[in-house]
């Protein structure tokens, strides 16, 4: 919208100078000359000639060839004067713009305001703002034109303040000067100062107002989140009858969508009459980006619908927003639909493609993604290896880093976060520490908190504490939650008391709300049989208002998404789920199964804890999904939650028992169960 308001602006001021060249260019030619002697008509023939020669070669764009014929002119006349410098201007060619003003000044020429003012564009967009300042203070003459241009060339450079400085020092202002000041404020992230030079002219702007002044202060609103200025400007143009068109209309919609008034800004795109992929795939992207997947979903299908082709921003913003829902189904329904339309293998969409296939599990079909990518960017080579990894296959994570390096792409810090991360799946340590020291040593890049947070992650859970505690001692910043939670995680798979304690206060400080460190403490201390510190936990939670984030699993089956808490009674089929789980949890005691109630927060019986364990969400969502598909059919279940040690050791039996595979999705990876085994190798 920037560039709209910018370019058409622009050409408002151009049609302005054009009107008054007809009147001015004569006066040019007659006030700057010494008057000539009487030419025979050779002479006039010759100059003639000259003047229609120097004008086809404008016309032609032959720009160095028409300066050539300037010189041949002793007293050349204003309009080949004004045609070289509007064509300097057009191809953006400062020296020879320079060369044409030059050859004015030395042949006397005065310029009247006409060219002035073309001199005063030509330098401002070709950059030149000191050249272009120098010409305008030459000036014995400005109009409106000419101070609107070195304003709009001042904050087209982002130099706000000098082309504030001469906002004020106005004689008068138009339309054009207030736009190209307030989006200037807009385009270089002051939101603030655009919406005061709104205020202060308030009255002025109303009465001389247009749409590409007010998309200006609408995207200002949008950008500093003022629902209640970005509501007051909507009144006062409707008030102030101006004409709404999509510019308008988009602006508006931006600006509710952005403000977080997501239901207003649908209202505004209901409303546009001409609805562009611009306009359809901003609404859907707030929706995805305002948290409300279904909605965005449900209006890509009615995109589908509209005969409107969808562009490579809309693919991709729909295909991360199934990413980061798992909404596989969806995801091939898009890559359908653009495989139909055959979408270009190098765009941005085809990275987000694969990175969604990695996300819901299927990362063989994120390879073949990969391999049809005639040159795979960085993304792409990063969101397959980040895949493997989170998919329980480290040794494929790391041979396509290596393929990585042999096709000379500079793997990037999240690269890394990749690489570290499959070595973390997988346990190399050893491994992990030599990538992770060749980040600086061999790539030249800076380590990042999220580096120093994976390698804690793989020392803390190889039980290294003292190496862990050797490099966080020589970090060159503080270090950060995840690094904390990390370390906090392996003194939990390690039991390392003390270590855990100091994570934990560490945590506290940083996140005092968050439920996660509570619990594992408590779980930590349950462990240990400390249960009067356990007590303690939880009358802090209780005593702080911090609640235990209940933990969701859901599946899909025909396309339908079943929702399980722990001890869920609320489905249709709960009578027959619990009924399954109980003879399947005979059947596991058979096949070796023990119960592992390490983690069982309360300090009740046995008895008690095994039952608590028996009805956690993925169980339940397990067995639902057995027998509501026929057998041998894979399984899918999401959690929200990371997957507790138990649960884990449970489904490895059953998928065994039921002869199934059986992926799960929890909040850091993906473990693939089948035949009695994980994916992670109960590295996790």
């Amino acid at each position: 919208m920037r560039s709209i308001i910018s370019r058409i602006s622009h050409c408002s001021s151009l049609i302005h100078q054009n009107r008054v060249m007809i009147s001015s260019s004569f006066s040019s030619k007659t006030q700057t000359h010494i008057p000539a002697p009487r030419r025979t008509s050779i002479k006039l023939n010759t100059t003639d000639n000259r003047i229609t020669q120097l004008h086809n070669l404008c016309n032609q764009k032959r720009l160095k060839e028409a300066i050539q014929i300037l010189n041949q002119f002793e007293r050349p006349p204003a309009s080949v004067y004004s045609t070289l410098i509007q064509l300097c201007c057009q191809n953006r060619a400062l020296n020879e713009g320079k060369t044409v003003h030059k050859r004015m000044r030395y042949s006397g020429f005065l310029p009247g305001i006409v060219i002035s003012n073309r001199l005063l564009d030509m330098y401002a967009k070709c950059g030149s703002l000191s050249d272009a300042q120098k010409v305008f203070d030459e000036m014995s003459e400005k109009d409106l034109c000419s101070w609107n241009t070195l304003i709009s060339g001042y904050t087209k450079l982002g130099m706000l303040k000098e082309a504030k400085k001469l906002f004020d020092e106005m004689p008068e202002r138009d339309n054009f000067s207030w736009t190209a000041m307030i989006s200037g404020y807009v385009r270089f992230d002051k939101p603030k100062e655009a919406l005061e030079l709104y205020r202060m002219q308030e009255m002025s702007l109303l009465s001389k107002l247009n749409k590409f002044t007010v998309s200006s202060v609408l995207a200002a609103s949008a950008a500093m989140g003022c629902l209640i200025i970005g509501k007051e400007i909507h009144g006062r143009i409707t008030r102030a009858g101006l004409d709404f068109d999509d510019v308008v209309w988009s602006a508006l919609m931006d600006m509710y969508g952005k403000c977080g008034s997501i239901d207003e800004a649908r209202s505004v795109f209901d409303k546009l009459v001409d609805r562009d992929i611009v306009a359809w795939t901003a609404m859907i992207d707030r929706y995805f980006k305002d948290g409300r997947r279904e909605e965005g979903f449900e209006l890509f299908r009615q995109l589908m619908k509209s005969g409107i082709w969808p562009n490579e921003f809309t693919f991709a913003g729909v295909l991360n927003a199934c990413a980061a829902a798992a909404a596989e189904e969806i995801g091939k329904q898009v890559h359908g639909y653009m495989t139909r339309v055959y979408f270009n293998p190098l765009s941005f969409a085809a990275s987000a493609l694969g990175h969604m296939y990695s996300k819901c599990g299927i990362v063989e079909n994120g390879k073949r993604v990969f391999n049809g990518m005639p040159q795979p960017d960085l993304v792409s080579w990063t969101s397959l290896i980040t895949g493997y990894a989170q998919n329980g296959q480290p040794d494929e994570a790391l041979e396509y880093f290596e393929l990585l390096l042999k096709s000379n792409t500079k793997p990037d810090h999240i690269t890394f976060v990749g690489v570290l991360s499959a070595c973390t799946h997988a346990g190399l340590v050893d491994k992990g520490l030599e990538y992770f020291h060749s980040i600086k040593d061999i790539h030249g890049l800076t380590h990042t908190a999220d580096h120093y947070a994976c390698i804690i992650d793989l020392l803390a859970r190889s039980g290294r504490f003292q190496e862990a505690e050797n490099i966080i001692s020589k970090m060159p910043m503080k270090p950060d939650k995840f690094l904390w939670a990390s370390l906090l995680g392996g003194c939990r798979i390690h039991g390392n008391l003390e270590l855990a304690e100091k994570a934990a206060k560490a945590l506290f400080e940083i996140e005092p709300e968050n439920p996660a460190t509570y619990v594992t403490m408590a779980n930590i201390y349950a462990t240990a049989g400390r249960w009067d510190e356990v007590a303690k936990i939880r009358r802090s939670m209780d005593d702080k208002g911090v609640v235990k984030k209940p933990g969701l699993s859901w599946i899909e089956v025909k396309r339908e998404r079943h929702v399980f808490l722990v001890g869920d009674t609320s489905h249709p089929k709960s009578k027959e789920i619990h009924e399954f789980l109980g003879k399947l949890s005979k059947r596991m005691r058979e096949e070796g199964y023990v119960p592992d109630t390490n983690f069982v927060l309360h300090d009740v019986e046995e008895e008690q804890k095994e039952q608590n364990l028996s009805y956690h969400g993925e169980k339940l969502a397990v067995a639902f999904g057995i027998i509501s598909t026929p057998p041998g059919t894979p399984l899918k279940v999401f959690k929200n939650l990371r997957t507790c040690v138990d649960c884990h050791n449970a489904i490895k039996y059953i998928s065994k028992i039921v002869n199934r595979k059986i992926t799960v999705r929890d909040s850091s990876r993906f473990h693939c169960f089948e035949d009695g085994n994980c994916s992670c190798r109960d590295y996790w």
